[in-house]
């Protein structure tokens, strides 16, 4: 396999501008208000210009969303009560906009893209879908590899590319979507390798399941990781390859290439973040356009996010996927950007902007 278009990804995330963000930062002080008193609204302020590479930022809209979904193999094991055919149905579902990520995004102006990154059957062709799956789905990662490294770097390099249509398309601002019934269990496995946590801290009910099937939950990840304890120096995609998803490479993908067009990316949950670990991970550079829509419920989000150093902006006890994290976030994202080009200096108020005595 031919890895130039990978490297050529990898070489095209550069840092954000730390010169911008300290112009931002002053630009804060001069505002109408008290100094910090917008809290983690003015951090994303500054993150915004530090993208952008301006002391002000443009406003970070439109927005769009890409869902990415894929089967994965290890529902076998009976991880989840949901049969897998539910990840096809959800996926129309999306297409025909009756999902609640297409009630959010509808809300807050956010267009969406579906994309089979690696659904088990077969999907009707439709408008609203990207219909190019890797493959059909993922092996069973409890007892062999999820996918090959060349299926692992496909699916990134897809996501890559809907970042860079989707941008070349007018976005400004990209937010993680996904879909596949069991995929908490290799998003855990994941964040797992790279926290180096154990599976016993990690692993979350995903949709509901009961103690005893949660109990089985974690020893498939257990077993899992102690299959990947024999790979060599495993890099990301290795790490992608044996216990990831085709939705998860693809998401890793889609930061990458959001961060290559130095646009901001809002993630989502616990899948979200297991792709924007490994991102990561392939270059630390993707950190600085991150913004942590949700903290989910589910364990590995919080091991993910304190990894990433990343403070997430909504807290609603959230576990549905699809993005709703992400777009229930993103007004706050824009609003962030407002302050900064829209609110008044003390100058141009003429309010006296002295320090109280």
């Amino acid at each position: 396999m031919d890895l130039t278009p990978f490297t050529d990804l990898l070489a095209a995330v550069t840092p954000i501008d730390n010169g911008s963000a300290d112009d931002a930062e002053a630009h804060h002080l001069r505002l109408t208000k008290p100094p910090g008193s917008l809290g983690q609204i003015e951090d994303v302020g500054v993150q915004l210009a530090a993208i952008a590479g301006t002391s002000i930022p443009p406003s970070p809209e439109p927005a769009a969303i890409a869902v990415f979904a894929g089967d994965h193999g290890v529902l076998a094991e009976g991880v989840s009560p949901w049969p897998q055919e539910v990840t096809m149905q959800m996926v129309m579902n999306f297409c025909a906009e009756g999902a609640a990520i297409n009630a959010i995004a509808r809300a807050n102006d956010i267009s969406v893209r579906v994309i089979n990154a690696g659904v088990a059957t077969e999907l009707p062709d439709h408008p609203n879908l990207l219909n190019k799956p890797i493959r059909k789905g993922t092996a069973n990662l409890r007892i062999e590899s999820a996918m090959t490294r060349d299926d692992a770097v496909n699916a990134i390099l897809l996501g890559a590319g809907v970042a860079n249509e989707m941008v070349a398309d007018g976005a400004r601002c990209l937010l993680t979507g996904d879909m596949g019934i069991g995929n908490t269990t290799p998003s855990a496995a994941v964040i797992a390798a790279i926290t180096h946590s154990k599976a016993s801290e990690v692993t979350g009910r995903g949709t509901g399941i009961d103690d005893e099937t949660l109990e089985l939950k974690t020893q498939v990840i257990n077993d899992a990781l102690a299959r990947l304890s024999h790979v060599e120096n495993v890099t990301p995609v290795d790490l992608l390859a044996e216990v990831g998803g085709l939705e998860i490479a693809a998401l890793c993908g889609f930061c990458l290439g959001a961060a290559a067009n130095r646009v901001p990316v809002v993630v989502d949950g616990v899948i979200a973040l297991a792709g924007a670990l490994t991102a990561f991970k392939l270059s630390s550079n993707v950190r600085g356009y991150l913004i942590a829509g949700h903290r989910s419920v589910e364990p590995a989000a919080s091991a993910a996010l304190h990894y990433l150093h990343l403070d997430p902006l909504v807290d609603l006890g959230l576990r549905l996927g699809e993005g709703s994290g992400a777009a229930l976030a993103y007004p706050l994202v824009r609003a962030a950007a407002r302050v900064m080009s829209e609110m008044a200096t003390f100058e141009s108020a003429g309010v006296d902007g002295s320090d109280p005595v």
